[in-house]
């Protein structure tokens, strides 16, 4: 992300923040942090783990309707949340409305086509259709930096408990029984827009 548009200095918004996991490392150099979460117990977890930073908000809100001003944020960072291609639209069009012009947003997301988790991906959610997903991304003018990472757990019971979280019963009880150690290769899309 850091090749593409900096967030020092700058006003960013987090889309789908979470317990707020990211928001620190971007509020040790951004000017305000602001994140946004559709679920309660989220945003107060968001709330408790930056009420150290004087830089930080954590709002209730959705995508769909952010909770900002027009043209008030110059980096956008949304990982695993929302943006999934075909159907977000709707968030695609608040973008539009919130980043002012020289801004970026960035938007991280699987890439089914590769990696050991790819393949999980895939057979726990085939009607994804990667191809029709890039065609969605590109033709509305964003870039794709494919990134490929690695999950490293201290033990198995961990790399099984988050393997269950991602997958039904049945496609992690499979890919589970196929799969042996505590590392799994993974493949991501970053997708990026300036305005």
């Amino acid at each position: 992300m850091r090749s593409v548009a900096t967030w020092a200095g700058r006003e960013v918004l987090d889309v789908g923040c979470g317990t707020g996991f990211h928001l620190p490392p971007f509020a040790a150099e951004a000017a305000t942090v602001v994140g946004v979460e559709p679920h309660a117990d989220l945003v107060a977890l968001a709330r408790r783990r930056t009420r150290r930073f004087a830089n930080v908000t954590v709002h209730q809100g959705a995508a769909q309707s952010l909770p900002v001003a027009d043209a008030s944020v110059d980096v956008v960072h949304a990982r695993w949340a929302y943006f999934f291609g075909p159907g977000c639209e709707p968030g695609l069009a608040e973008l539009d409305r919130v980043v002012r012009r020289g801004g970026a947003a960035f938007v991280i997301d699987n890439d089914p086509t590769r990696s050991t988790f790819g393949g999980w991906f895939r057979r726990g959610y085939p009607e994804v259709d990667p191809v029709a997903v890039e065609r969605f991304w590109s033709t509305r003018g964003w870039t794709r930096t494919p990134v490929d990472m690695r999950w490293s757990f201290s033990s198995r019971a961990d790399l099984e408990s988050v393997v269950r979280i991602e997958f039904t019963a049945a496609v992690a009880d499979a890919v589970l029984a196929e799969h042996e150690g505590t590392e799994v290769d993974y493949a991501v899309n970053l997708w990026w827009k300036l305005f």
